[in-house]
C-alpha cells in the first residue's frame, strides 16, 4: 500500500472553493422551504385569531345582554340600563386606546 502524500495546500483550497456553491445554494433552498412554512403558518394564525375574535366578540355580547336583563329585572329604566352599558364599554375602549398609546412611545 503506497503512501500518497496528503494534498496541498492549494488543492484543498481549490476543493473547497468547488464546493461552495453546492453548499450556498442548498443553504438557500432551506431557508426558502422555511419561509414559505412560516408563512403558512402565519396563514393559520391569522385566521384562528379572527375565528376567536368573533367568539370573544360573541361572549361579550351575552355577558352584556345578561347583564341588562338583570338590571330591567331589578327595576332600572331601560334608557339608564342602555346609557350604563355604553358607557362602561366606552370608557373600557377608550382605557384600551390609551394603554396602547403608552405602549407606541
Amino acid at each position: 500500500m503506497p503512501d500518497t502524500p496528503p494534498p496541498s495546500l492549494l488543492d484543498s483550497l481549490k476543493a473547497l472553493l468547488a464546493e461552495l456553491p453546492a453548499l450556498f445554494s442548498d443553504r438557500v433552498q432551506l431557508l426558502a422551504l422555511e419561509l414559505k412554512r412560516a408563512g403558512r403558518a402565519l396563514g393559520q394564525i391569522v385566521a384562528l385569531m379572527v375565528v376567536a375574535a368573533i367568539f370573544l366578540a360573541t361572549a361579550w355580547a351575552a355577558l352584556w345582554a345578561g347583564v341588562i336583563v338583570l338590571l330591567l329585572r331589578a327595576g332600572l329604566p331601560l334608557g339608564y340600563v342602555l346609557l350604563l352599558v355604553l358607557a362602561l364599554n366606552l370608557g373600557a375602549a377608550v382605557a384600551a386606546l390609551l394603554g396602547i398609546r403608552k405602549l407606541a412611545r
